[in-house]
């Protein structure tokens, strides 16, 4: 005989059988969406602050005010472009893969 509890305010699940019982975690619903989001939203703003403060750096040092900034900013979108798409891709297909009935 097999019976199954839900402690809400805990989030396990707890399935007990006669013999032994186990707790398993339950992962929130919003949690994947929320990582996905702070992921890519991380290599939207990391590249570009560490290229604003390389930029400010170099134009100081080499006085090629805002030739050095801009182009160094430049480089931090191509490179948050390009993770943007591969992990977005990634992404996809993990997504494909997990519910393959769902597709379309």
């Amino acid at each position: 005989m097999r019976e199954l509890w839900e402690n809400r305010d805990r989030g396990v699940l707890i399935m007990a059988n006669e013999k032994k019982s186990t707790m398993e975690p339950q992962t929130p619903s919003w949690q994947p969406g929320m990582q996905l989001f702070l992921r890519l939203s991380g290599w939207i703003g990391f590249p570009v602050l560490i290229a604003v403060v390389v930029g400010n750096y170099l134009d100081t040092l080499y006085h090629t005010d805002p030739w050095l900034f801009l182009l160094s900013v430049g480089i931090a979108f191509v490179v948050s472009t390009f993770a943007l798409i591969h992990y977005g891709l990634k992404e996809m297909k993990r997504i494909e893969s997990e519910y393959p009935d769902k597709r379309n």
